[in-house]
């Protein structure tokens, strides 16, 4: 039987932030259907060293510590002509550990989480290989670039140009293109010119059992006014502007309304700039967390008022899955099947998100009932078993034999 190579940025466990929740799941279906060898970097040596129950099924495994500064990556980058994303990832002891593993086992199949990954899909392999794009991020850097000035408007210009040309390369290459949702692989082929047979989407899916939230006991959020809850990697940038946004802009009038509600930032390695926000307007900023479920228990309306967003946001999905009604932008509820007004709510605008949100405030059982639609609604199409069935299928090896067994 054929075995499977699989490239990702980061280590796929624990599934505790978006990209690493995405290849978790998809790297536990292909395990599940032909052996397979994983190739990824670890951010630091904690994240190295850290332990997965399934570790020991895979094939072989090598997980490459990345050391290289950002600032290095940048000047590399700068005199190479390449983007500052695949110089910040590029290791000759990973370039090495997949050509071995080519040379000396049966792959049939290379599948490659992030775009960064690309880099390392030998010129000369012969079998299929499958590309995880998720997000088209060379139109997040062009969105960076329209929304800032000076030097780093140049910089983010710069990088989205070198990875649109890059992503093209690498999908003209690929014989499968995966992207998060529809809309994010539509775009992608109005940019590549590829077909929709060479350009598909896989949505994100939720564990259901684990946001289930019926054996979880509700934070103790240290107020007794309303809870406004936000949650998230804290030193993403997109993540740092919607709390900003939210924390000046949009609390101030919740506060003219309700004195004792409190905004509550939940996320992992709070950036400055959100530690900043800490005690003003009503914010508090917690870092990490035991059990993200706990704080989403105890809020009475999770927002995400996200600026800049691609593809499917795991945080409103996550919220959904609870019972939890969401207020969220444009562009954070983009790619999630639900109807405005009766799923979750979506502000248009600053103004709006206050309005929204003190609505809702105003009217909890209204909350309650979008909650136990958006419940519903994510229990009905969201399931990773729903959203990665046909995974195996794509990467060239038939379904495992549990899923012929329950059809």
């Amino acid at each position: 039987m054929g075995e499977i190579l699989f490239l990702a940025h980061r280590v796929p466990w624990p599934p505790n932030r978006g990209d690493k929740i995405r290849s978790h799941h998809f790297l536990q279906r292909l395990m599940d259907c032909a052996p397979v060898h994983l190739g990824c970097f670890a951010d630091d040596a904690v994240e190295q060293q850290t332990g997965w129950e399934r570790k020991s099924e895979l094939a072989s495994c090598e997980i490459v510590l990345r050391q290289k500064p950002q600032w290095q990556a940048g000047v590399e980058a700068l005199f190479s002509g390449k983007p500052v994303s695949l110089r910040s990832f590029e290791s000759p002891a990973l370039e090495a550990y997949v050509a071995d593993i080519i040379a000396t086992r049966p792959i049939d199949c290379i599948f490659v989480f992030s775009g960064q990954m690309a880099q390392f899909i030998p010129a000369d392999f012969a079998g299929r290989v499958v590309m995880d794009f998720a997000d088209v991020d060379s139109a997040k850097f062009e969105s960076y670039a329209e929304e800032g000035s000076g030097p780093m408007a140049w910089v983010h210009r710069r990088e989205g140009r070198l990875l649109r040309a890059f992503e093209k390369a690498v999908a003209e290459r690929a014989d499968l293109s995966l992207f998060v949702s529809e809309a994010e692989a539509k775009l992608f082929r109005a940019r590549s010119g590829l077909s929709a047979d060479r350009v598909r989407a896989i949505g994100n899916g939720i564990d259901l059992a684990f946001y289930d939230g019926r054996d979880v006991q509700s934070a103790d959020v240290g107020h007794d006014g309303p809870t406004i809850l936000f949650t998230g990697q804290m030193d993403y940038q997109p993540n740092i502007q919607a709390v900003q946004s939210f924390s000046n802009r949009v609390m101030p009038d919740i506060l003219d309304r309700f004195p004792d509600a409190r905004f509550v930032i939940v996320g992992r390695s709070p950036a400055d700039k959100v530690r900043e926000l800490d005690g003003r307007n009503g914010t508090v900023v917690t870092g990490a967390v035991d059990d993200v479920r706990s704080w989403l228990i105890a809020a009475d309306v999770v927002v995400a008022p996200l600026r800049i967003a691609r593809g499917i946001q795991n945080k409103v999905l996550e919220a959904m899955a609870m019972g939890k009604t969401v207020v969220a932008s444009d562009c954070a509820a983009e790619g999630i099947e639900a109807i405005n007004g009766e799923h979750l709510l979506v502000a248009g605008s600053v103004g709006e998100e206050a309005g929204l949100v003190c609505a809702l405030l105003d009217h909890p059982a209204r909350a309650e009932r979008l909650g136990d639609q958006a419940r519903r609604l994510i229990h009905s199409h969201y399931s990773w078993d729903m959203q990665l069935a046909g995974l195996p299928n794509l990467c060239g090896f038939p379904q495992p034999v549990a899923d012929e067994v329950a059809a």
